[in-house]
């Protein structure tokens, strides 16, 4: 816990058999107090790897319900079980997990209380070998949502997240896509109720075993972000009203 907080990490796995215990082993138990993991109807043996390690809370879907969708699981479980401040960490070991504490302290210190890691401050994302297009694709797109937004963070796209409880229960993020345009969906949510988000600079690896969409997937993903950014501009100016905002 932190300042009496209760600290839960979210796990949203598929096909991370390989690199769940090399992440699950670096997660600071001193403060975190339960991790839930979300397997997605993995072909591999994530759930296994993940009974093995001793995680209480593991929920596997029995059809694949997309990245939205298991982000929906994972904080449906957690506020479910008491979670003050729920961390979404990539089982992939694509982000380190010793950056927990500096996030939830932020959040269990009452001064932000929604936090990214954030790849590109501190030039982390090309150090950890992030490919050049889509090193030049996030630059694009954050440019744009920072525009149309009103905003001005250094990066949209990150995986490494946390939440406060009260952030969680006031968006509704049931709302939103069960495709990877969540985690921006969620993010004009957030920025729509009024909350601010604090940033913390954070290295990133890639390797094969990371997990990555394609090219033509990231080519839909950037429409899908420019939308929802267009979309929380016209709702803002009250030009037009958006589902996604009905909270």
């Amino acid at each position: 816990m932190i300042k009496n907080k209760k600290v839960v990490v979210v796990l949203p796995a598929y096909n991370a058999g390989m690199t769940l215990e090399m992440t699950y082993n670096e997660i600071p138990f001193d403060i975190v107090d339960d991790v839930i993991l979300v397997d997605d109807a993995s072909k591999d043996n994530t759930v296994e790897v993940g009974k093995k390690l001793g995680i209480k809370h593991i929920i596997s879907h029995e059809k694949n319900k997309g990245y939205g969708g298991n982000q929906k699981s994972c904080y449906d479980k957690a506020l479910e079980i008491g979670a003050d401040i729920v961390i979404m960490l990539h089982p992939d070991y694509q982000y380190t997990p010793l950056l927990i504490p500096a996030i939830a302290n932020i959040i269990g210190s009452g001064l932000f209380p929604v936090v990214f890691a954030s790849r590109i401050l501190g030039k982390g994302a090309l150090k950890g070998g992030m490919p050049l297009y889509k090193y030049f694709f996030n630059r694009f797109l954050t440019l744009s949502q920072n525009i149309l937004m009103n905003q001005k963070l250094s990066e949209y796209h990150t995986g490494y997240r946390a939440y406060s409880r009260e952030v969680l229960q006031k968006i509704d993020y049931h709302l939103l896509s069960d495709d990877f345009v969540f985690d921006n969906e969620i993010t004009a949510q957030v920025f729509y109720a009024g909350f601010e988000i604090a940033e913390v600079t954070c290295p990133t690896k890639y390797f094969p075993e990371a997990s990555s969409i394609n090219f033509k997937r990231s080519a839909v993903y950037g429409m899908g972000v420019l939308r929802t950014s267009m979309q929380y501009f016209l709702q803002k100016a009250g030009i037009a009203k958006f589902k996604i905002f009905k909270f």
